[in-house]
């Protein structure tokens, strides 16, 4: 029987999505005013994959 060898080719995206966390948690971080606006900014910076695909789907329709 033959095992699966997988190399962990595939997690090269989580190191992008990690680093574009951390960027939209500083931009989000920069451009929020009080802290009510830093808690928000913060969760947005989680889901900011899903503003961009929001964008790029605008645009194209």
């Amino acid at each position: 029987m033959a095992k699966n060898s997988s190399t962990g080719a595939g997690a090269g995206g989580g190191a992008v999505y990690g680093l574009g966390l951390i960027g939209a948690a500083v931009w989000y971080w920069q451009q929020a005013d009080g802290f009510g606006g830093h808690i928000v900014g913060l969760l947005k910076a989680l889901v900011w994959p899903a503003f961009v695909v929001y964008d790029l789907l605008a645009h194209i329709s």
